[in-house]
């Protein structure tokens, strides 16, 4: 017999795979909690009962989604048998291979401050956000799997450069991947005057990152 407690759970993963369904259909426009109850199959109000509104679930989405980055740059960056630079290379890739394979949710991951979606709830999802304590608080959550994320690559990004130089190639390496993806997503890569690919761009980094290194 499945307990209520098992029976919500069960009901939360439906509404966040729907949610992540449609975001990749058609993006943030496309996800209501409306169409993702019909998509995930449940009755109009469960959605309610789980998220006070979008904005509360597509933040749960883009949480996800950095947990999930997080352990596999946890993966590679505990791989004994993976030099220095080819975790470095890795955990670059991860990010990469979300914007080619989830569009959509990569550009959620790295919205500017104010472009969040939990920053631009009205309504039941602002009350929420005013009443819960940090324990409750959705954007809490997505902060602190960012967070996990970026403390597990400048662990990594620190066994290739030292801790001293940590941050500043750290920022370097995710500005330069995610200008990028940026430029594969829109298309300009590969074609006219940018006869390169995204992966002979993130092999450079990588290089220059080991070669600043080694003549430091």
């Amino acid at each position: 017999m499945v307990t209520r407690a098992e029976s919500a759970a069960i009901t939360r993963r439906s509404l966040l795979d729907a949610a992540a369904e449609l975001l990749d259909l058609g993006g943030p426009e496309a996800v209501t909690l409306r169409e993702v109850g019909a998509r995930a199959g449940v009755s109009r109000g469960a959605p309610y009962r789980h998220f006070t509104g979008k904005d509360s679930l597509l933040t749960a989405v883009t949480t996800e989604s950095w947990q999930r980055i997080g352990d596999q740059v946890h993966a590679l960056r505990t791989d004994p048998a993976l030099p220095a630079s080819d975790k470095l290379r890795g955990a670059l890739h991860t990010l990469l291979a979300v914007g080619r394979a989830q569009p959509h949710l990569y550009q959620m991951l790295f919205r500017r401050r104010g472009h969040r979606p939990e920053e631009l709830g009205e309504g039941l999802d602002r009350v929420r956000r005013q009443l819960c304590g940090p324990g409750d608080d959705p954007a809490a959550d997505r902060v602190r799997a960012a967070g996990r994320f970026q403390d597990e690559f400048l662990a990594i990004v620190t066994d290739l450069v030292g801790e001293r130089n940590a941050q500043h190639y750290g920022t370097l390496l995710l500005a330069g991947t995610h200008g990028i993806a940026e430029m594969e997503l829109s298309g300009h890569l590969g074609t006219g005057m940018l006869h390169t690919t995204a992966d002979e761009l993130i092999d450079t980094l990588v290089r220059m990152v080991a070669d600043a290194r080694e003549t430091a």
